[in-house]
């Protein structure tokens, strides 16, 4: 490994709303049970430039990192050190960093369910209370910038076969395996995914082959992204437009006697309409499961007397463990997982502005963005 320099360039947000600004600032330095990370690649979703021009005014109560910080959510690169009580990682290993922070001791920590601290936060992105604050104090780093600084335990070694423009995008594939996980949906089941052409949908098609589900059955607006979807497994994968008709109806009449969907996983984002959320719940089988990723907002009606009576689950899933990272990995590893649908487009840091600003333009959840630091 090359020597580690004393600064390195970031990319810094010195006021909500302002361009990013490179800047030199001293290399991050480890704690006991850290790892620095020469980051190759660090992923940007299409929202980002929303998010960081008006988070503070959508979402109060959940804080972005005290500014200026270093943005980045989803990094890849090489390990360049690591701290005295780290063993089993090592300089020159291949590594995605998985961004979800909590304070490591509270009894939710403690049983490893870190999603359920109330210091959760994303590293490099934003908390999920105003408690997050203390664990932005206690990793300051995100990925757009030459190194940053993590937790040994967040760390997911990468397979030879895995760039780290792919392993960039394991953020946004993790949330949907995870879901899958969850909806507990096998071998012999028919999974439903609302918005299986976006940047999450993607993932529960990828993740959803690969884990042997004998059906999947997405739905969008846009068609030709919908064949495109379709292409992946044409045997496996069926598609439908919501401009042709209720949700539920078409999916029901792709099950055995219309007994409707083992699982149904929502992927459509905040300024999604209600209607086909509804419907995918009424598409659901007795003992069917629902799972929520795409953080659909205001009051949905759900009629709970039928889901008690129907023995349904519904379940919001909100990113995934460290564990179910290196899953991933491991299967992309296997050739079990095919991330070669993704569409790279990479820019340097000093293009990082422009980079968010550009994001519009893509093909839906196939475009994979990333920068270089």
């Amino acid at each position: 490994m090359p020597a580690i320099p004393e600064t390195m360039t970031v990319a810094r947000m010195h006021a909500v709303g302002e361009a990013l600004k490179l800047e030199k600032v001293p290399v991050p330095t480890l704690g006991s049970n850290d790892v620095l990370i020469r980051v190759r690649a660090c992923g940007i979703v299409p929202n980002l430039g929303n998010i960081l021009a008006n988070w503070t005014t959508w979402y109060p109560q959940m804080p972005l990192p005290p500014l200026p910080a270093i943005f980045g959510l989803d990094p890849a690169g090489e390990i360049a050190a690591t701290g005295d009580l780290v063993h089993n990682l090592r300089p020159g290993d291949r590594v995605y960093v998985n961004p979800l922070r909590s304070c490591g001791s509270c009894r939710h920590c403690r049983r490893g369910d870190e999603r359920s601290c109330r210091h959760a936060a994303f590293q490099g992105y934003f908390g999920f209370s105003p408690f997050a604050l203390q664990t932005f104090g206690d990793y300051t780093t995100g990925g757009l910038g030459e190194y940053m600084v993590a937790p040994a335990s967040a760390i997911v070694s990468l397979p030879d076969n895995m760039s780290y423009d792919h392993a960039a995008r394991l953020g946004y594939m993790g949330t949907a395996y995870s879901a899958l996980c969850k909806s507990g949906a096998g071998v012999s089941d028919t999974v439903l995914v609302n918005g299986i052409s976006g940047t999450l949908g993607i993932g529960c098609a990828v993740f959803g082959l690969a884990m042997g589900i004998r059906k999947i059955l997405g739905t969008a607006r846009d068609k030709a992204l919908l064949e495109d979807i379709r292409a992946l497994a044409p045997h496996r994968i069926e598609v439908h437009s919501i401009k042709d008709g209720p949700v539920d109806e078409w999916a029901r009449s792709h099950t055995v006697d219309g007994e409707g969907v083992d699982a149904f996983i929502d992927c459509n984002g905040p300024g999604a309409a209600h209607e086909s959320f509804i419907q995918g719940m009424r598409a659901l089988r007795r003992g069917g499961t629902a799972v929520d990723i795409g953080a659909l907002t205001g009051d949905v009606p759900m009629d709970l007397h039928f889901m008690m009576d129907n023995n349904q689950t519904f379940i919001g899933s909100q990113w995934f463990t460290t564990e179910e990272g290196q899953q991933m990995a491991d299967m992309v590893g296997a050739g079990v997982a095919d991330f070669s649908c993704l569409e790279t487009h990479a820019v340097p840091l000093a293009d990082v502005n422009a980079a968010i600003s550009g994001i519009a333009g893509r093909h839906g959840g196939f475009s994979n963005f990333v920068i270089h630091p």
